[in-house]
């Protein structure tokens, strides 16, 4: 199994960009203490009700999942999330590409989901993963930007850096990276469609996983 270690050299010695996906495994970056919050419903778009569910486990840190949450899922939603025709799950996998952004960016949007509801998660982390650059890695500044892009959403900037540092959600994102793990996942994004993996995360592999799951 490839590693964070491994994900590391590889994306040194060849580019992130070559690479199919994010891999590894880690731990978290808190550093404020926060009264943690143990479990939380998994966010969804579309109709919870639809015969067809669309699962997507995703690091904030990922440059590939990046990828997908800004070119992939927009056309999902619209195609398929918007007239209800899936239902769209969110799962958080912290790899973790990064030791502290994989967790406080998933943190921040949980947080976002906490004080106001999924539908602003949704359109909160595709901010972030649209300004990946702009958090990842990027200290204080960093924090700042995951608390004035979820006020924009009517979170309190102070309480989401909190969450962001202090790993409030962590319980919840732990218990996603499990429930991926035991269906088979080491690394980001994956897709799986009533509960089979796609081959990858292009529009192409979802779409058709999608057409399949109705016509079954």
């Amino acid at each position: 199994m490839s590693t964070r270690r491994d994900y590391l050299a590889t994306a040194g010695a060849l580019g992130v960009g070559l690479l199919a996906g994010c891999l590894g495994s880690g731990g978290d970056g808190s550093s404020v203490d926060v009264e943690v919050v143990e479990s939380m419903p998994t966010p969804v778009r579309g109709d919870p009700d639809a015969d067809v569910t669309v699962q997507v486990f995703e690091d904030y840190a990922c440059p590939h999942c990046a990828t997908y949450a800004t070119e992939v899922a927009p056309r999902v939603f619209e195609e398929y999330a918007t007239p209800g025709t899936i239902r769209y799950e969110h799962h958080d996998f912290p790899i973790p590409v990064s030791e502290t952004w994989s967790w406080a960016g998933a943190n921040a949007a949980r947080a976002v989901q906490d004080q106001v509801d999924a539908e602003a998660f949704f359109e909160y982390t595709h901010d972030l993963f649209a300004n990946q650059g702009t958090y990842v890695g990027q200290g204080d500044a960093g924090y700042d930007f995951l608390g004035s892009t979820a006020e924009e959403y009517g979170a309190d900037a102070d309480a989401v850096v909190r969450a962001a540092k202090g790993g409030k959600y962590d319980p919840v994102l732990r218990a996603d990276k499990q429930a991926g793990r035991d269906m088979g996942l080491d690394g980001t994004p994956e897709v799986y469609v009533n509960g089979s993996a796609t081959d990858g995360y292009e529009y192409g592999t979802v779409r058709d996983a999608i057409e399949a799951a109705r016509q079954s």
